[in-house]
């Protein structure tokens, strides 16, 4: 089977997560860049990579690389690429995104006729047609250029992979489910230990750690635009990666993880997010402050997204929501706190200095990861 250049786009400051679990996934990686891990697979791994990556974005198809500092380098490079190795006769085809940084073309609409431009004519040059009807199966095209090198590719994915298929209705400013399920992965959480998010809004981190406890793949109940990729891929093997999926989840785990949020009318719609992700029945929702954040055992987590003050309104209430945050911890016995957040005075307010902090891009927003570290249980007996 053949082999291709598959890269993963990721958050900024969370390579080394997306790279634990393409290697978990069994394929060698090639690259690591600041927001994407390139790594070597063959058409089953697009397949597997969409359904089981947590942490990536998509998973394009890299079809070629070039140096272009001109319009004319540019059509000329694309131009060379081996379109038709990646694109049949009927494929419909075009240039989704583009996006340059430190490069002398800028212009995205620009980049994107110029390379629209140079795929029609070598497939014109290669089935001798001066027409394409584009009534096949969809191929977009996306472009990347930093600092004058152009990387091509062909988006295997679709619709980004944050979107699982479960989230119909977010809270104000929910976080993004592969922000999410990257941020847990960056603590030592198992199912077997307590999952506590006070501002769980629509239910993003519950419900994101409730599909790993129960090994559920983030893709399994989704479609990617690949799958109608009959020169590239087979259904044969879509199949038996959803199948694959299937075979190893595991509903009947047992788990405490609990979302709590003020706003009534957020927790319905975690409610039924939680239901349609099919881990409704693995997590308890209640309606309560952050001052009411209470739990007899020892040694669990929070895990949390609270408000930054994004309107300039609510900025005047922060001060005390995480004095009240930094309490509420303080009274949990041997308790492990992690905190995605804008706010700069968390620490201050929270009433001590984070063990580790990580910068972590929020879409455009800077953000800061900081992580309270609590003591580790003891280890159980044999």
């Amino acid at each position: 089977m053949r082999t291709f250049e598959l890269t993963a786009p990721c958050h900024f400051g969370l390579e080394a997560v997306l790279k634990r679990e393409i290697y978990d996934l069994g394929y060698e990686i090639t690259k690591v860049e600041d927001g994407k891990v390139t790594f070597a697979g063959d058409a089953e791994a697009i397949c597997r990579a969409n359904i089981f990556l947590r942490t990536a974005e998509r998973v394009l198809l890299k079809a070629g690389s070039f140096h272009a500092e001109t319009y004319d380098e540019l059509f000329e490079g694309i131009r060379a690429l081996p379109w038709e190795v990646y694109l049949p006769k009927d494929a419909k085809f075009w240039v989704t995104k583009a996006s340059s940084i430190k490069s002398k073309l800028f212009s995205p609409s620009d980049i994107q006729r110029i390379v629209k431009k140079a795929i029609v004519e070598k497939m014109k040059e290669y089935y001798d047609i001066e027409w394409f009807q584009e009534t096949g199966a969809e191929y977009p095209v996306r472009v990347f250029l930093m600092k004058n090198e152009v990387l091509v590719t062909i988006d295997t994915t679709g619709d980004s992979l944050h979107k699982r298929g479960y989230r119909t209705m977010g809270g104000l400013a929910p976080i993004s489910e592969t922000l999410a399920a990257s941020l847990i992965q960056l603590t030592p959480w198992h199912a077997d230990r307590i999952l506590v998010d006070p501002f769980c809004g629509s239910g993003t981190f519950p419900i994101e750690a409730a599909l790993m406890a129960a090994n559920i793949a983030p893709g399994v109940n989704r479609h990617f635009t690949a799958e109608a990729w009959r020169n590239l891929t087979e259904e044969k093997l879509w199949q038996e990666a959803f199948e694959e999926a299937k075979e190893l989840e595991d509903l009947s785990v047992e788990t405490d993880i609990q979302g709590y949020d003020i706003d009534g009318s957020v927790l319905r719609a975690a409610r039924e997010n939680a239901k349609r992700a099919g881990v409704g029945h693995m997590i308890h929702f209640q309606q309560r402050s952050i001052e009411q954040l209470r739990h007899p055992k020892k040694y669990g987590f929070i895990i949390t997204n609270p408000p930054y003050g994004e309107r300039m309104e609510d900025k005047k209430n922060l001060p005390n929501l995480y004095q009240q945050t930094g309490e509420a911890f303080q009274n949990l016995d041997a308790w492990s706190m992690y905190i995605i957040t804008a706010f700069e005075d968390t620490e201050r307010y929270i009433g001590r200095n984070a063990d580790k902090k990580r910068k972590i891009y929020n879409g455009m927003l800077k953000t800061d990861y900081y992580q309270f570290l609590g003591p580790k249980p003891p280890k159980r007996k044999k």
